[in-house]
């Protein structure tokens, strides 16, 4: 049995369609075929459901599956073990993100990167859901998250900050001179607001509701970035995260407003898999989280902005 057969089934079960997964290994896809079948026949066990198309695993498929994953991913720490052994880290690290706290990644990868030459970082914006499952699958290495979500089993968690909510608004508009407003007077804004689907919404929706409002913003966008495209120009409010101040500031003519009352969110940190034997690059990236002080800097960036108020 070889490394090379396990990643191709591993690209696979991925892609679901051979012809994907052959092209996704750089191999034709008679090479890849030819080595799972090899697969099947070394341990005897019928791996693929195999029809006019790709139609799944079988449940031994299932089982090699897993232990593909765990195979490759001690593969993968071996080598970032020998590495450092040999002057430094090198490898690639596989880190997930909340599309709400994507802004301050690169508070993270930044210094990883500067104290890892030799390494490399790709970086992606997953669900936490989508994050659970890459975290079990081996598929990543670490992720930042929220740290309360109930899906997620046999990790390590790292905090590094609380969301913080905040009005932005325009300085001419109802709420532009205030020192504090109250959820309630936010919701009656011409609001832009993350889509329902999105942690950050639920949390807000409730922070709302706690005040006896109900907000009806006219959009709603996935991502944070859609939101603060639409603020330029003061038409617009929104209620953001403290947190993305770091990577998109305050849009010219618009004003941070604190919001009194349930405006501090959970906790958002970094999370890696309890795995043996643990990722070189994986706890290198802890090291880094750990000296990197994320929630000073925060909240150091929001008193700026608000220029001494509370």
């Amino acid at each position: 049995m070889l490394l090379r057969q396990l990643e191709y089934l591993v690209a696979l079960a991925r892609e679901r369609h051979f012809a994907r997964a052959a092209a996704a290994c750089y191999v034709s896809q008679p090479s890849l075929s030819a080595a799972i079948r090899r697969l099947e026949h070394e341990l005897d066990v019928p791996i693929v459901r195999r029809g006019r198309r790709y139609e799944g695993l079988t449940p031994e498929g299932e089982v090699v599956l897993a232990w593909a994953h765990r195979i490759l991913a001690e593969g993968d720490a071996l080598r970032q073990e020998l590495s450092a052994l040999r002057g430094g880290l090198t490898g690639t690290l596989r880190l997930g993100v909340v599309p709400t706290a994507l802004p301050v990644a690169s508070l993270l990868t930044t210094p990883f990167c500067e104290r890892h030459p030799r390494a490399g970082v790709t970086l992606e914006s997953l669900s936490s859901a989508q994050i659970t499952h890459g975290l079990a699958e081996f598929e990543l290495d670490a992720a930042m998250t929220y740290l309360d979500d109930d899906t997620l089993r046999q990790v390590r968690r790292f905090p590094l900050y609380e969301e913080r909510y905040m009005l932005l608004t325009p300085v001419d508009g109802p709420l532009g001179a205030s020192d504090t407003a109250r959820w309630s007077q936010a919701a009656a804004l011409p609001l832009c607001l993350l889509s329902p689907r999105m942690r950050n919404r639920r949390i807000i929706d409730e922070c709302f509701a706690a005040d006896g409002a109900t907000a009806a913003p006219a959009i709603e966008t996935d991502s944070v970035a859609g939101l603060y495209a639409h603020l330029p120009g003061g038409r617009w409010s929104s209620v953001i995260s403290h947190a993305w101040l770091h990577m998109f500031g305050v849009p010219e003519g618009m004003r941070v407003v604190p919001l009194t009352g349930a405006a501090h969110g959970p906790r958002v940190g970094l999370v890696v898999a309890r795995s043996e034997p643990e990722s070189v690059l994986a706890e290198a990236l802890v090291t880094v989280a750990r000296e990197a002080g994320v929630r000073d800097a925060l909240d150091e960036l929001l008193h700026s902005y608000l220029g001494g108020r509370s």
